[in-house]
């Protein structure tokens, strides 16, 4: 389970060092695609299997269901990690989340979200705003 929020850097390679409380998790591989809200999001391999799934059995025949499909899968790409945690974000990922330096990892359960750190700053700035108009209008989640 991902959890929590981490502050890390990109190299001059554009590596970023996963936190080392998810490696493991992660030992098994890991795929990046274009998120939503203008971030990244990394699965575990097995996580990422069972989301490509849904996303492959969406019907063809609805726009917006090709449009999401294409987004998250034809956006997605397998991760390596070296010995210090670290992978290379390939360059269309880290441009369709305007990653500079300075990335948060925000751990959401099954999937980690990656962030420009001033993006990631404004996003909950603005919906820590809306917290309890949110949770009135998700109605049942306990």
């Amino acid at each position: 389970m991902f959890l929590g929020e981490y502050h890390h850097s990109l190299d001059e390679k554009g590596r970023l060092a996963i936190p080392a409380k998810f490696r493991e998790a992660l030992k098994g591989g890991a795929v990046a695609t274009k998120g939503l809200d203008n971030c990244l999001f990394l699965y575990p391999k097995t996580e990422w299997e069972a989301v490509a799934a849904k996303m492959a059995s969406l019907p063809f025949n609805k726009a917006n269901d090709r449009a999401l499909a294409r987004h998250f899968l034809a956006g997605a790409m397998d991760l390596d990690f070296d010995s210090q945690g670290r992978t290379v974000l390939p360059e269309y990922l880290r441009n369709f989340a305007s990653l500079k330096k300075k990335i948060v990892v925000a751990g959401l359960y099954n999937r980690l979200e990656i962030w420009d750190e001033e993006a990631w700053e404004k996003y909950k700035t603005d919906s820590e705003k809306e917290t309890n108009a949110i949770a009135e209008a998700l109605d049942g989640i306990g």
